[in-house]
């Protein structure tokens, strides 16, 4: 059985851990500290307010724990504001800098302007302006706007896959950031 962490300081990990319980041989865990970081096989960090889970990240010290863990290839995957603190280059103070794209934050507007599609939920979503490197592939878009890529083990999408039932997109994580690196674009 896979342990997917779920870094659980403030927004919708919830949820996310609700969507992995759906899936097969997944225990997921909540992640809190350095020490939940241990055995894991990936690691989802959810939407919510990037700079409110920025600063927790840093006093935690989780911030350097995570990029060393990533650096030694443990998958990580970043919704919403989860992309916002994996991108190389944003308009905040706090980046994980994991993956080469660069991200603007609450991009697609107000609370008001939030809307669904077939991937997910955009709620305050960020937008990725442009990848910043060919390492970072695209793997899916809405319309002419990148919501999803992929830099090896690490993933990052300006949506809110846990806010439907559909657990597609968790499970792309584990097969393809988890274990293989392998992009593939998401039909």
């Amino acid at each position: 059985m896979k342990k997917i962490g779920i870094l659980a300081l403030q927004g919708d990990f919830l949820e996310h851990y609700q969507i992995l319980k759906k899936i097969k041989n997944i225990q997921p865990v909540y992640v809190k500290n350095i020490t939940d970081l241990a055995d894991l096989s990936g690691l989802i960090i959810p939407g919510g307010e990037s700079t409110t889970i920025g600063k927790l990240l840093k006093f935690s010290k989780l911030d350097k724990a995570i990029k060393k863990s990533a650096k030694n290839g443990l998958g990580i995957y970043g919704t919403c504001a989860g992309c916002v603190l994996l991108a190389s280059k944003v308009d905040s103070q706090y980046s994980l800098k994991l993956i080469d794209i660069e991200v603007k934050r609450n991009a697609y507007g107000r609370q008001l302007d939030s809307f669904s599609t077939n991937m997910g939920l955009f709620i305050r979503a960020p937008k990725i302006i442009k990848l910043l490197s060919n390492k970072a592939k695209i793997l899916k878009k809405n319309k002419k706007n990148i919501i999803l890529v992929q830099q090896n083990n690490i993933l990052a999408g300006t949506f809110h896959p846990e806010l439907t039932k559909n657990t597609k997109i968790h499970e792309y994580f584990i097969k393809h950031c988890c274990d293989k690196y392998l992009p593939r674009i998401i039909a």
